[in-house]
């Protein structure tokens, strides 16, 4: 696959983030010893969009207290329900987002146990935080994220008495990166053609619910925005019909990000009304994809990650076919602001 090392892959996503279960779960089960009565999930950009999935999976399945908050936005909002019985978790790839740095070091100072996800050791996120989870490299780097994720969310759950299913859950994650994979090979023409078809194609709409909105949010705007300066809005499955259904015309772009859990009603409702209109209908469907070794009830999970990893197949063809590299920036880290 064309700037994908299978070998690499598996090395960090599967063995090197895996290796970790016991580290995190040790972390969990030392908090949960000591109390806690809410989790924060806090980050930026797109670290903050890859909380939204685990907000949902805690919202759904579970009764303990969470929010998802934008680092920068709770630094002044003063939020009632930060206090020192919290548990803060983070995210930043490079462990410099000075957002994500500022607002760990604030629910510190309001007493709270912080937990950061940090690609790189020895940066100023990973000094900050109470916990540090991290595999020393940058490489995969959502992807492990996930898998950590995964591990925390669901060790939480186990611990407040509500996922007896943990031990298999867990076993499972580690058949997750062979699935991923077995996903973007069987996707990889369907993501090229894409990509040939709509180089030139100035504006596409996103839509998606539930544990895919998160990733929804984050490729029109850090992907498709960011690294590929294309036009784009994302608009939630359950809010497509308050507004933007009105801008839907024939030659529309709409990509439908359509996964397995509660809400997959919702985007099965924007497909039908969709395709009497536009020729333009896109849909990436987890449902699609054989996932071997993970069971039905821990699909709807699973497909956070999996529908990641198929959209990071059309990334990268976007970026051969633009001839623009995904690391080309006008100003984000080039302007103060």
């Amino acid at each position: 696959m064309l700037k994908f090392d299978t070998e690499m892959f598996y090395k960090h996503v599967g063995d090197e983030a895996l290796a970790l279960r016991g580290q995190i779960e040790a972390i969990v089960d030392e908090v949960t010893a000591k109390g806690y009565k809410n989790i924060f999930l806090i980050g930026s950009g797109g670290t903050i969009a890859m909380m939204y999935p685990f907000e949902y999976i805690l919202k759904s399945q579970s009764t303990i207290e969470v929010h998802a908050e934008i680092a920068a936005e709770l630094l002044v909002m003063n939020h009632r329900k930060l206090s020192k019985d919290s548990v803060c978790i983070f995210a930043s790839v490079t462990g410099t987002t000075k957002e994500t740095v500022a607002a760990a070091q604030y629910c510190k100072d309001q007493g709270a146990t912080t937990i950061g996800l940090v690609a790189m050791p020895n940066t100023p996120l990973a000094n900050t935080v109470d916990y540090c989870i991290s595999t020393g490299r940058e490489k995969y780097a959502f992807d492990v994220f996930f898998i950590h994720l995964y591990m925390l969310t669901f060790r939480f759950m186990h611990n407040h008495g509500e996922f007896p299913e943990y031990e298999q859950f867990a076993k499972e994650v580690v058949r997750l990166p062979e699935g991923m994979v077995a996903a973007m090979e069987s996707f990889d023409q369907k993501a090229e053609a894409f990509a040939i078809k709509h180089k030139d194609t100035a504006y596409h709409m996103l839509t998606g619910a539930g544990i895919l909105w998160g990733n929804t949010y984050s490729y029109g705007m850090c992907i498709l925005e960011e690294m590929q300066w294309i036009r784009s809005k994302t608009i939630h499955a359950a809010e497509f019909f308050h507004g933007t259904l009105e801008l839907l015309e024939k030659d529309t772009s709409l990509i439908l990000f359509k996964g397995e859990d509660e809400t997959r009603p919702l985007v099965d409702r924007v497909e039908r009304f969709a395709e009497n209109i536009t020729d333009e209908l896109f849909i990436i469907d987890t449902k699609d994809f054989s996932l071997d070794g993970i069971s039905e009830p821990f699909r709807k999970f699973f497909a956070v990650s999996v529908n990641w990893a198929v959209l990071g197949r059309i990334s990268v063809f976007l970026e051969r076919e633009r001839n623009h590299p995904l690391e080309t920036r006008r100003y984000y880290r080039k302007m103060e602001y």
